[in-house]
């Protein structure tokens, strides 16, 4: 069993009809916790009613709250969901809110010193008290996974820039590739010479890149290796690319051949995709099933 934190957003998605609990730290936890591991976020909540739902919920499905912290002067995080046709969401998401001010202590650098992994998302940082905080974190992890999620207008390139180079693995999808390629002045055509661009540029030399319907491309040191998807009936994309990364990193730390770990990521990523919402139950047997198709 391997000991994982996870920093960052725990929220409400509010769709035109209905809520659901959300954030992709939160959901990388949660799927992280189905396979076993020992998972515990690091995030703020308003002292309010969504606060202690989410709380309630977290508990429920066996991941440690005790580190998300209780802010009485912001809000929980409520964040506006529109699907496309397709499944596709687009997000709007208010601005303060609780984890915006993630407050740093010794039990939290504790926490990350003896972690086998460290996961963190970029929204996080928007605001100076948790981006400072994260740093702070940042300096004691054995394994820092960055999970890039850019949501216009809560980055900047020279934020997103030092959080990579703080990394020892980066995923990406292929459009936030391709943006923070551009933004650093560069413009290259393939995937491959991306990866090794950002590798070269970072010094991070393990990098996920997810590709929607078309699968995933894993450079894991030094080598590619790729996945090129798997054909479900999409009924939305939320939290299908936070259950990738967590079925990823969960095969990684447990020595998984790379090969076997993209193929794997892939097929979970893909039956969330399946399902409404970013955290269906998924067993074993799914997973073997859409593998051998």
């Amino acid at each position: 069993m391997n000991k994982i934190t996870c920093f960052g957003e725990v929220l409400w998605d509010v769709f035109p009809t209905h809520k659901k609990i959300g954030g992709a730290p939160l959901n990388v936890a949660l799927r992280l916790h189905s396979f076993q591991n020992d998972v515990t976020i690091i995030s703020s909540v308003g002292d309010d009613k969504n606060g202690k739902e989410l709380l309630y919920f977290i508990e429920e499905q066996g991941v440690y709250t005790g580190n998300i912290q209780i802010n009485k002067n912001y809000e929980t995080s409520k964040v506006a969901v529109v699907l496309d046709q397709k499944g596709a969401a687009s997000y709007t998401i208010t601005h303060p809110c609780a984890w915006d001010f993630i407050e740093i202590n010794k039990r939290l650098l504790s926490l990350v010193k003896v972690s086998d992994a460290f996961i963190f998302g970029s929204l996080v940082s928007r605001n100076k008290q948790s981006e400072t905080t994260l740093k702070k974190l940042l300096t004691l992890s054995s394994f820092a996974v960055f999970d890039v999620n850019l949501r216009p207008p809560h980055y900047t390139i020279a934020v997103l820039t030092n959080l990579m180079k703080a990394a020892h693995f980066i995923k990406f999808n292929d459009d936030e590739l391709t943006e923070i390629c551009t933004s650093l002045g560069v413009t290259l055509k393939t995937i491959e010479d991306q990866v090794q661009f950002i590798a070269s540029h970072t010094t991070t030399q393990n990098i996920c890149v997810t590709k929607g319907s078309k699968g995933a491309v894993l450079f894991y040191e030094g080598t590619f290796f790729y996945n090129d998807g798997y054909v479900v009936k999409v009924a939305d994309t939320v939290g299908s690319g936070d259950s990738f990364l967590a079925t990823l990193i969960d095969a990684l730390l447990k020595k998984v051949a790379p090969q076997k770990a993209i193929d794997t990521a892939c097929a979970v990523g893909a039956l969330v995709a399946k399902n409404k919402g970013a955290n269906p139950v998924i067993s074993e047997q799914d997973i073997e099933a859409i593998l051998i198709e």
